[in-house]
């Protein structure tokens, strides 16, 4: 086979062919049970940039490592940034995204704040379709997808605190099933009072990898109680929930409003929750964006009036949060599984994802 070539406005990707592809009897059995982040299909995308040269050198081609030199700088100065999306196979046959432009929009807002180059939305969206493409195979059928990562780094080979002068952006992708591996109705959390994800005027509002490493020992920590997932405070009164270790929050009352705590440059901007805010807001749901502290949360669920409580994102889309737990104790929101709330608006979202309901916001991008 030889190399071909497609052009989008402004890059021609080039096709490089695959030696050995993963046989179609293999790729079945890897897709029966994928987990989350350990089955990875056979293509990546890379793109390069130069400051002189812009991007550059934009290809297809088989997932393999990347060589690195042990100067490169992102090992020494974490500029590194990236994003995560699902495909989706349809009824028809086909592969969708959901709202991946505004992955495309957080990419480059993140690449803003560690002063990184700006990836053109359309050269962003090209190389996921791209990769959707090639790899449709790799889509499980049923409640699984493809999850596509786009990240960037810097490769300069230099050591020196300054931006790099040279980077390489790339997409790759996973098959997965479930986010969580439990059976349980909900998940548990543990609410972190000794280490903070962010502070104001910080990268908490970015989507690096450094905001990820510092929540792992606060996680090892929830592990360590028993619980699935940990929850920070903020960093200045160690008082308002902020977000999980990768997920934003919602709360349901007893008289059906919802909130979720408001964003201030601290807390990651989910393409989960903005959507879920629009959703609540077409049922009618009183739904505002507040701040919520530990305490009241303990004393909301302790009187009832506090019925519900999820966590979404893209990879655990909408999850029931049933029992809280700290170094003052445990309590249990409402039956200590999911909720009406809860479930309306995961069936909506799963809806319009999977393109099984109307999709009234325009927000299914139709990949083939």
């Amino acid at each position: 086979m030889s190399k071909t070539t497609s052009t989008t406005s402004s890059l021609s990707f080039a096709h490089l062919p695959h030696p050995s592809p993963v046989s179609a009897e293999k790729r079945a059995e890897l897709l029966k049970n994928p987990g989350f982040g350990r089955v990875f299909s056979d293509h990546m995308v890379t793109i390069r940039y130069h400051e002189t040269k812009g991007w550059y050198d934009a290809k297809v081609e088989p997932r393999a490592p990347i060589p690195m030199d042990p100067a490169a700088a992102v090992l020494h100065y974490a500029q590194e940034i990236f994003e995560g999306l699902k495909a989706y196979r349809t009824a028809d046959g086909g592969a969708t995204l959901f709202r991946p432009l505004e992955n495309a929009r957080r990419f480059q807002q993140s690449a803003e704040r560690l002063a990184m180059p700006v990836l053109p939305e359309s050269v962003f969206l090209e190389a996921v379709d791209q990769l959707v493409k090639i790899d449709r195979a790799w889509i499980p059928d049923g409640d699984g997808s493809l999850y596509i990562r786009p990240f960037m780094f810097a490769n300069e080979i230099f050591l020196g605190v300054k931006p790099s002068s040279d980077y390489l952006f790339i997409v790759i992708a996973s098959s997965v099933g479930a986010y969580f591996k439990t059976d349980a109705p909900a998940v548990s959390v543990w609410v972190s009072q000794d280490f903070t994800r962010a502070a104001p005027g910080g990268t908490g509002a970015a989507k690096c990898g450094g905001n990820y490493a510092s929540s792992l020992q606060a996680q090892a920590e929830a592990t360590r109680h028993g619980c699935d997932q940990v929850v920070f405070l903020d960093a200045v009164e160690q008082r308002w929930i902020e977000e999980l270790g990768g997920m934003n929050i919602f709360f349901v009352f007893d008289d059906g409003s919802m909130i979720t705590p408001p964003l201030g440059g601290t807390i990651l901007p989910g393409i989960t929750r903005n959507s879920l805010l629009t959703l609540a807001k077409d049922k009618g749901i009183k739904v505002s964006e507040e701040r919520y502290s530990i305490d009241q949360w303990r004393k909301d669920a302790a009187s009832g009036r506090l019925r519900e409580a999820f966590a979404c994102g893209t990879a655990a889309v909408v999850t029931p949060i049933g029992t809280v737990r700290s170094k003052d104790g445990e309590f249990r929101i409402g039956n200590g599984g999911s909720g009406t709330k809860t479930e309306e608006l995961k069936a909506a979202l799963v809806g319009i994802q999977r393109g099984r309901t109307a999709d009234p916001h325009g927000w299914i991008h139709k990949v083939y």
